[in-house]
């Protein structure tokens, strides 16, 4: 008997192979062989298309990255042709929304723009900011942001409030305060904490509402104890991964303004938290710009270029290193008023970098002005 490599078995158990003979299978082997090639039933087609896709749908909705729910296409042709309804991409979660600068492809914008295209609040968010801010569509992303502001989102009615106040995407004659104040609102009547942090100062500094010193420091109050409320509820969802709600957050150590691995006050009043992650959208903004050399720096402005207007002639992002936002026109956004060097979006952006880094840094315009002309002298006695 030979074996298909051409060895030469014996007859017997102990026989040595003899070539030119093939091996013959047994009769169970041939009858396995069959059914494999046949196929068992197939389980999956006897599931209705209905609760398939409200399988999809959870998928979508606790998938931890985009790859989880694209991953399902590669599957079969039936998935494939299930995972591309609408219900499905309208209930991605923010975590498979998650894109990244890096990676940023016109098949990642497709993405995006199917799962806003299906309704999905947190995608019209998302790529909206993209592409007012950093691809330069002004129209385009602003009619996303107020897709998603009409839902009921409360970062794209804030994001929305800050266009207004700045007039971005116009001249300074197009700013509208009284919108921005009213969009600023809806948004803290949702409980964003930045919109009722701007809201607050809005109120205290009389900007584009009636001024309300009492009702602006109880929005203060509101904003900082509803960001104490998201602190203690993210170290309680680490704490229960990690079985240590005392190491997640010392609240010994906040309670003392100490705060361990966080930023030095994150709230108005004495309280340092951990510094929260940034947005998806603020996230991406800040890496796209630091990709391309854009960086927030802290500069201060030439002698006299404060008082005549000119500047460096460059579109600034805002101060705040956790904001991303650039401007659309030039000296669209507010400068710090002590050392003109800073400059921010939104009076939220500014309490809250003043409290992350601009404390230390802020220096009087008269000194630089003195020192610059101490510089001017001493180059002119040489």
């Amino acid at each position: 008997m030979r074996t298909r490599s051409g060895s030469l078995y014996l007859g017997g158990r102990d026989q040595a192979p003899v070539a030119g003979h093939k091996r013959k299978r047994s009769p169970a082997a041939a009858a396995g062989r069959v059914k494999r090639q046949a196929g068992g039933p197939d389980y999956l087609d006897g599931i209705p298309d209905d609760l398939v896709l409200s399988i999809l749908s959870k998928l979508a909705a606790t998938a931890s990255s985009p790859a989880d729910l694209l991953s399902v296409h590669l599957t079969c042709k039936r998935l494939n042709g299930l995972g591309r309804q609408d219900m499905v991409f309208a209930k991605a979660s923010p975590a498979s929304l998650a894109v990244k600068a890096a990676a940023w492809s016109e098949p990642v914008q497709r993405y995006l723009k199917r799962c806003a295209d299906a309704g999905n609040l947190e995608a019209c968010y998302i790529l909206g900011m993209i592409r007012f801010y950093c691809l330069g569509s002004r129209s385009g992303g602003a009619a996303l942001l107020a897709k998603a502001a009409v839902g009921g989102h409360s970062a794209a009615l804030y994001s929305l409030a800050v266009i207004q106040f700045n007039g971005s995407g116009g001249a300074k004659s197009d700013r509208d305060l009284r919108a921005g104040a009213a969009l600023c609102a809806r948004s803290a009547a949702l409980g964003h904490v930045d919109a009722l942090r701007e809201l607050g100062h809005c109120l205290q500094d009389g900007y584009g509402v009636r001024r309300d010193p009492a009702e602006g420091r109880r929005l203060l109050v509101a904003a900082n104890a509803r960001e104490l409320s998201l602190a203690l509820a993210a170290a309680a969802t680490a704490a229960s991964a990690t079985h240590s709600f005392a190491s997640s957050l010392p609240l010994g150590a906040v309670a003392a303004g100490v705060g361990a691995g966080g930023c030095p006050l994150l709230s108005d009043f004495g309280w340092s938290l951990p510094e929260t992650e940034p947005h998806t959208a603020n996230q991406f903004m800040s890496d796209w710009w630091a990709s391309r050399g854009v960086q927030a720096s802290f500069k201060k402005p030439a002698p006299g270029a404060e008082a005549t207007g000119d500047g460096d002639g460059e579109l600034r992002l805002c101060s705040h290193l956790r904001c991303g936002r650039k401007e659309t026109r030039r000296h669209e956004f507010r400068r710090c008023s002590v050392c003109g060097a800073a400059n921010y979006c939104s009076r939220a952006c500014q309490a809250l970098d003043w409290k992350r880094a601009h404390k230390a840094q802020c220096v009087p315009m008269d000194r630089w002005l003195l020192a610059a002309a101490g510089d001017n002298n001493n180059a002119a006695a040489q």
